[in-house]
């Protein structure tokens, strides 16, 4: 029984070693007190001054500091998003995946956010504005999914996401909400590469653990009512057009004549 437990981790090591890495940390700096919590937050931050003066290391230990809240209430659904990427993708391809969303969408946020400030259409205080979390990670490795979901699906599943993310970006109106829905680009791109997994791949374990790694990344791209609203409103629309467009082409498909028989000779 035990192998067979070690075994059904090992499965899935990424998502276990990323997770005791957070509780860990998270752990720490709760018992370290709120001041020290917030130095921490603002030495690991990937923000635009940080990165300005080559603090690039906050690249990689942001992943691990997070600004979002009790861990009890995030960290349940981001195991269930990066186990089933996890099964479906192995731990290699994820890694891939959560690295590139991660810091991907941070040096183009903290891009647009220069030339934001160098314009004069952002204050300056914003440079310094905390920007820690797995959230870009996690949101990318949702978009990967989408090279996963069968292929009936999929063009309602990138009807549905896309609008939501951007609708949800324009209403959120910050930073962050820009760059989650640049790390879920990135993710549908990243994972183009990967092939298409076996229809076997898709158990009733991995469809439950979807419905909760959808719920989990639509929190992380629509956090508040308004950008909420939002999503679910432009995600409708989208996957119902798409869904509009995938019908209508296969109305407009020529049906294949049928092949003639050579004529027998009498």
């Amino acid at each position: 029984m035990i192998f067979d437990i070690l075994s059904r981790l090992a499965r899935v090591r990424l998502t276990v070693g990323y997770a005791a890495a957070l509780a860990a940390v998270s752990i720490t700096l709760l018992i370290l007190g709120p001041q020290v919590q917030q130095q921490v937050i603002r030495n690991a931050s990937t923000n635009v001054h940080n990165l300005a003066h080559g603090h690039l290391g906050t690249l990689f230990g942001s992943a691990f500091v997070t600004d979002a809240g009790p861990i009890y209430v995030w960290l349940p659904g981001l195991v269930c998003l990066l186990a089933l990427a996890e099964l479906i993708w192995h731990s290699g391809r994820t890694a891939v995946v959560f690295v590139t969303g991660h810091i991907g969408a941070t040096l183009l946020v903290a891009a647009g956010l220069t030339a934001a400030i160098e314009l004069g259409w952002l204050p300056l205080s914003i440079a310094r504005a905390s920007d820690v979390g797995m959230s870009y990670g996690a949101v990318a490795v949702l978009g990967a999914l989408t090279a996963a979901v069968p292929s009936r699906w999929r063009p309602v599943w990138v009807g549905w996401w896309v609008p939501a993310g951007v609708a949800a970006a324009a209403v959120g109106a910050e930073f962050t909400d820009a760059g989650h829905a640049v790390a879920l680009v990135l993710g549908m791109l990243v994972a183009t590469r990967f092939g298409r997994p076996a229809p076997s791949a898709w158990t009733p374990v991995r469809y439950a653990l979807l419905s909760v790694a959808a719920a989990f990344g639509f929190l992380l791209l629509a956090h508040t009512v308004w950008s909420a609203t939002a999503g679910v409103g432009v995600g409708a629309l989208g996957a119902l057009v798409a869904d509009g467009i995938v019908r209508y082409r296969r109305m407009r498909r020529p049906l294949r004549a049928p092949a003639l028989q050579p004529a027998l000779n009498a």
